[in-house]
């Protein structure tokens, strides 16, 4: 079990879908801890990056991942675009030379872009931020490779790994971000960053396996 260059793109293109349905969640979980722009911005980016890859296909896996990473860092404002362009450039040099993605080469992808992540915003696990989604996602997704696992079961225990971080969230104290300026008061709710994240991770199991 394998995941192309066709899948990746109708991963990418499915997130234009799925952003779009939740931009209101998404702004709404915003609104009380940000600057209620993180469902625009993410709706904004992806769409712009499935209307590339409409116009201009590209030719293989890693100029994929640069395409769609160069648009969200020209099209998203706020951290989101810097730190998914971010993740998306690292996932890209993962893919060198690949012409499909098994199961860890897709740990491999991601354990690029998290780390890409955590070196762009110089956060870590418990700030209350995207990482904690992706970073349990990784360890959950790594602990199956070693077992053995395919890319099915590679993907399906980052999503509730994923989700389970999510959730986690909630009662954190924001440590990066506007959020932290509210102290205290950023405690009893849901990050916006590691919402979209777990939909971007959700959309992976739904469309690589």
């Amino acid at each position: 079990m394998a995941a192309g260059k066709q899948e990746v793109i109708d991963w990418l293109s499915d997130l234009q879908r799925i952003y779009s349905e939740n931009r209101e969640l998404l702004t709404a979980l915003d609104s009380a801890i940000g600057d209620a722009d993180h469902g625009i911005n993410m709706d904004r980016g992806f769409t712009a990056v499935k209307a590339e890859l409409d116009t201009h296909p590209p030719v293989d896996l890693r100029s994929l991942f640069q395409t769609a990473a160069m648009v969200l860092i020209r099209t998203v404002g706020g951290a989101a675009g810097p730190l998914y362009g971010t993740f998306l450039l690292r996932a890209s040099a993962a893919c060198a030379g690949k012409e499909v993605l098994g199961a860890g080469d897709a740990v491999a992808v991601f354990r690029a872009g998290v780390e890409g992540i955590q070196q762009r915003g110089k956060a870590e696990a418990g700030d209350k931020t995207m990482l904690d989604t992706f970073l349990p996602a990784l360890s959950a997704m790594q602990e199956v490779l070693e077992t053995g696992g395919d890319l099915r079961a590679v993907l399906e225990a980052g999503t509730a790994a994923a989700e389970s971080g999510m959730l986690s969230t909630v009662p954190m104290q924001a440590r990066k971000g506007r959020a932290s300026y509210l102290g205290a008061r950023s405690v009893g709710h849901q990050d916006p960053g590691a919402t979209s994240a777990c939909l971007m991770i959700r959309a992976a199991a739904d469309h690589w396996a």
